[in-house]
């Protein structure tokens, strides 16, 4: 069986820039030019137009070269992560991803495909469902998946948007580092903050921190370690 080739983003869009501009350099390299790449919208509610959503990543990949199609454009979806050449997961809510994905039996299926190499990009909730659990996102419980187990492709959790405290802030809540340390409570894998403009490129065996920013590891019973860009994690 083939290493797993991801792409696994922190967020899609950066103050400033437009919809996947900063990484749309990796993403031309990281999937085939000709390839079949199919996108999946479900992180987004039915009621919010998964047409539209595709759309968007549509333009987005057309200013690359590379071509894309909904996942719910397809009669079969199972058929079409079989003859995908690549896939590209959005963000927006990862129990709402998550719930669906388990709904349309695809969780097995999407694991086996990426697991024989091939390429699969997330942003935000789809970065998510990358690693063990989604039990370190940020996002709300608006729907309640069978399971929060995820696709289980890194041996650790992920928090993408990773935000440090603000010492100039008046706010006196919660930080996410708090969060964390909350979920080490209960659980015991680790957790990769992904700060914003980071992601991480996995080949196989070894993952490669990118981006202009660190990222901050968590484990249980230990202090926060700063990960700079180009740490090379051994999975």
């Amino acid at each position: 069986m083939t290493a797993p080739n991801l792409l696994v983003v922190s967020t899609s869009t950066l103050h400033g820039s437009s919809y996947l501009e900063y990484i749309l350099p990796s993403v031309k390299t990281f999937f085939p030019p000709k390839g079949n790449i199919v996108f999946i919208p479900f992180a987004r509610p039915s009621g919010i137009s998964h047409d539209s959503y595709t759309e968007k990543v549509r333009n987005a990949f057309s200013s690359i070269q590379l071509s894309v199609k909904g996942i719910h454009e397809y009669t079969d979806t199972k058929a079409a992560i079989q003859a995908a050449d690549g896939v590209f997961t959005g963000g927006g809510n990862t129990f709402v991803l998550l719930n669906e994905l388990y709904k349309m039996d695809l969780i097995e299926l999407l694991r086996q495909r990426i697991r024989e190499g091939m390429p699969y990009m997330g942003t935000s909730a789809g970065s998510n469902i990358t690693g063990l659990t989604i039990g370190t996102t940020n996002d709300m419980p608006i729907v309640y998946p069978p399971s929060f187990d995820a696709l289980q492709l890194l041996p650790f959790n992920l928090n993408p948007h990773y935000l440090d405290p603000d010492v100039n802030s008046t706010h006196m809540g919660e930080t996410r580092e708090t969060r964390i340390n909350e979920f080490h409570h209960f659980n015991t894998q680790p957790v990769l903050g992904l700060r914003e403009g980071s992601w991480l490129e996995v080949h196989g065996k070894k993952a490669i921190l990118k981006g202009a920013l660190s990222a901050r590891w968590f484990a249980a019973g230990e202090e926060p370690v700063e990960l700079p860009s180009g740490h090379i994690f051994e999975l």
